[in-house]
């Protein structure tokens, strides 16, 4: 009877799980499906196919033209783009790693007057939208100079100023380590810059390397500022303005395989982060979930 039980049971659990991979394998499908097209459309010539106006989705010649065109020739200005992007997104996650981690080890480690008033007020702030103060933050910058020609400085500080209330991540990561260690570590004379960068963040690389990913993930993929602050002035684009102002050209057709290369390259450096960070990334979020 037992086994009859237990075949009956492996046998529902093998429709289950059929089941599943298949709806899990549809779900891929149709998530990867805009990113193959997009792959597949950059290695089409404009010069043989005529842009994006044909009737199939594989091209019927491989070419290596939208490459060629925006790494090398003068009127794409694609390498100066990409360059901007690169430069906000590294000072970006730079400052903002710093800042969102000193923050939080405060928050964690230290008690004070004012601190609980501090995060209450933090998080409530932090659940209005940014574009909300996008009028104001534009006339500041442009009376300090930095819109359209200075707007990659004025980018990253717009990136930054708010960047420490953020810290509630971070601040539940650092709630998970023992605070013994601080005090075995105050008996031996450590202060607490010894404390934090000798013993607390070799073990706190995980959420580290997640708030830098994240940190350089917004500004990379940054639409909505990036054209408020550069508005009229291609030179301070970053790569998602300047695509998008390629596929609002009159020549649509001619720049829609561009922009599709364009986009493939936008997406390398990204996902090669992701693949080598990926452990890290998954127990930063995970561990900085726990609430302290």
């Amino acid at each position: 009877m037992n086994e009859k039980k237990l075949r009956s049971k492996s046998g529902h659990d093998r429709v289950s799980n059929t089941i599943i991979y298949i709806v899990l394998i549809l779900m891929s499908i149709i998530w990867l499906f805009p990113f193959v097209g997009l792959v597949l459309q950059s290695f089409r010539s404009y010069a043989t196919e005529y842009g994006g106006m044909v009737a199939y989705f594989v091209p019927k010649e491989f070419s290596l033209d939208n490459y060629t065109w925006l790494l090398t020739d003068s009127g794409s200005s694609f390498p100066r783009w990409y360059l901007n992007t690169l430069i906000i997104a590294i000072f970006v996650a730079i400052i903002n790693t710093v800042m969102i981690v000193a923050v939080a080890y405060a928050l964690s480690r230290s008690r004070f007057a004012g601190r609980t008033f501090l995060m209450q007020l933090w998080l409530i702030l932090g659940m209005f939208p940014g574009f909300l103060t996008m009028i104001c933050l534009y006339f500041l910058l442009k009376q300090m100079g930095l819109t359209q020609a200075g707007a990659i400085p004025g980018l990253i500080l717009v990136s930054c100023a708010s960047s420490g209330m953020g810290y509630y991540v971070c601040k539940g990561y650092f709630d998970t380590i023992p605070k013994a260690l601080d005090e075995a570590a105050r008996i031996d004379g450590a202060s607490n810059a010894r404390i934090m960068f000798t013993i607390i963040m070799p073990l706190t690389k995980p959420i580290i390397i997640y708030t830098a990913l994240t940190a350089f993930m917004a500004p990379w993929c940054d639409y909505v500022m990036a054209s408020y602050v550069a508005f009229g002035y291609s030179d301070s684009y970053n790569v998602a303005v300047a695509l998008t102002r390629w596929v609002w050209t009159n020549d649509y057709q001619g720049y829609y395989t561009r922009f599709c290369a364009g986009g493939v390259l936008v997406a390398i450096p990204v996902t090669i982060l992701f693949m080598c960070l990926q452990k890290y990334y998954v127990e930063g979020v995970t561990g900085g979930a726990v609430k302290g």
